[in-house]
């Protein structure tokens, strides 16, 4: 059985890494077997952030340098996401799940078909909340959008319940969770892809 590929996509600083430290133990504790994909221009910080967690095996982490604008290689020519995910699985398997990490990028970034089976996408609350009405595909799009730091909201003037009406127009029938991933909060997420791709995947 192949991984599961699930991609995590939003601009800089919106919580993505955050997201997967909260995920991670999250999914250990559900009998899955993770390895993560991390995408950054020219470096690997975020790969070694997560290997310096001790949340995961280093050996179940690659950083993907891709050199090029992060929406590159997650849409246009994923082959290079592709081709480490097929490492991983080759080399690490059998594992249940691989998490894509998207370099921070715009809100107009999405996942291609070809290298992912399911999304997310995290915007925060401290960016703005007129966030919603931009209605950049990445919001839009998303299987799931993630909205992050809500804690932070009486400190920026962020009208939480209007973010939640803006959503429900521009994301009719597609889900959306309010979090603050600084303080854990990551389980309405693990809900979200249990019923959505993990309902059969817990390993003995």
């Amino acid at each position: 059985m192949s991984a599961v590929r699930i991609g995590v996509g939003g601009p800089v600083g919106s919580g993505k890494t955050r997201l997967l430290e909260r995920l991670l133990p999250l999914l250990h504790a559900e009998g899955l077997r993770v390895a993560v994909i991390t995408n950054d221009l020219v470096t690997r910080e975020d790969a070694e952030r997560l290997e310096r967690s001790g949340l995961i095996a280093p050996e179940l982490v690659v950083g993907v340098e891709t050199g090029a604008c992060p929406h590159t290689a997650i849409r246009e020519d994923p082959s290079m996401n592709v081709a480490a995910a097929e490492q991983l699985e080759r080399e690490q398997g059998p594992l249940d799940v691989v998490l894509v990490e998207s370099g921070g990028d715009n809100l107009a970034a999405t996942f291609s078909t070809d290298l992912v089976d399911h999304w997310l996408y995290v915007i925060d609350v401290a960016a703005g909340d007129d966030i919603p009405r931009k209605r950049g595909l990445g919001l839009t799009q998303a299987d799931l959008l993630v909205v992050n730091k809500v804690d932070l909201a009486p400190h920026v003037g962020a009208d939480l319940g209007r973010m939640r009406d803006d959503l429900e127009r521009v994301r009719p029938g597609r889900p959306t969770v309010f979090t603050d991933l600084r303080h854990g909060g990551a389980e309405a997420v693990l809900e979200h892809l249990r019923h959505a791709v993990l309902f059969d995947r817990a390993r003995a």
